[in-house]
């Protein structure tokens, strides 16, 4: 089995932040992402980069970080104790996009690496990342390019390879305290070392390649929809969920907080604006109505 090249999936992730960036900002046609560099005192660093008021995304962050240390955060050892002496290095690039247009969905993906080592010990690495969309005006041909593209990028890798991340995609962003899903998913995976160090890392890498074909053709498509206050108020209310679901369930913010991770990088995740309101019950029949009794329930969106 070919062992993990830890400099090579750096470089790759570098450059991968480089270029969605350089992608954003061109569909977005109005901002720059200003570049903030940073070093974690426990060990490592990064350099997040977030576009705000744009002439179609209101905050977009594209972050690359690269922690080290001599052991692992609870987090990270609750159900892997064999790891808890252990010294590890995590990187990866996240990135979350918040349009202004309620039409254009919000959009996340991430793609990492971790290992953990010690001495006279095999290293033990896995893979993990993925993307999903969450929109507040769903468009049924635009989920299923979303899916045709997850679908086709996993196909070299196996026909079983989608189906099962999308799964866990759809377990995965899920807010068991509503019972709801958070959007149309797309693909989720984690501790992925069992094809070998090569595969595992060529997968990865078309799972970050891939966001930008999935997500900017919908960005394209939506982008002249018009939309008033009232879309904008369910939007900043769909928004809430947003961030219930990166606040009480996502183990990537609960990791990077419990590690020393940097926070404003950690909650760039957040939306800019956002709001919640009692009790909220939207008009039966209306398109509001329909985000979550046709598009919020997982399916098969290609069949």
């Amino acid at each position: 089995m070919s062992q993990p090249r830890v400099n090579d999936v750096k470089a790759f992730l570098l450059d991968l932040q480089d270029r969605i960036c350089a992608a954003l900002e061109q569909a977005d046609g109005g901002a720059q992402f200003v570049e903030d560099a940073w070093q974690r005192p426990g060990g490592g660093g990064g350099r997040s980069r977030v576009l705000a008021k744009g002439a179609l995304f209101e905050q977009a962050g594209v972050n690359f970080s690269h922690v080290h240390g001599d052991a692992l955060p609870a987090s990270a050892t609750t159900h892997r104790p064999e790891l808890a002496d252990r010294g590890f290095q995590a990187m990866g690039v996240s990135l979350v996009i918040h349009p202004e247009n309620p039409h254009i969905p919000t959009s996340h993906a991430n793609v990492r690496f971790f290992i953990a080592e010690k001495d006279g010990e095999t290293p033990v690495w896995w893979f993990g990342g993925g993307f999903d969309l969450t929109p507040f005006y769903a468009v049924e041909a635009d989920v299923v390019h979303w899916h045709r593209v997850a679908r086709d990028l996993c196909r070299p890798f196996g026909e079983q390879v989608y189906p099962d991340y999308k799964r866990w995609c759809d377990e995965y962003f899920f807010l068991k305290h509503r019972q709801e899903a958070r959007g149309v998913g797309g693909l989720f995976f984690d501790d992925l070392n069992a094809w070998g160090f090569d595969s595992c890392f060529r997968f990865m890498q078309a799972v970050g390649d891939g966001f930008t074909n999935a997500y900017l053709p919908i960005v394209e498509r939506r982008k002249g929809d018009s939309w008033g206050h009232r879309e904008r108020q369910f939007q900043l209310y769909r928004r809430g969920r947003y961030v219930e679901f990166n606040l009480v369930w996502d183990r990537g913010t609960l990791f990077g907080l419990q590690s020393g991770g940097r926070t404003e990088s950690i909650l760039m995740s957040m939306p800019p604006l956002a709001r919640w309101e009692y009790d909220y019950q939207p008009e039966p029949g209306s398109p509001e109505a329909e985000l979550t009794e046709r598009f919020l329930t997982p399916r098969d969106w290609l069949a």
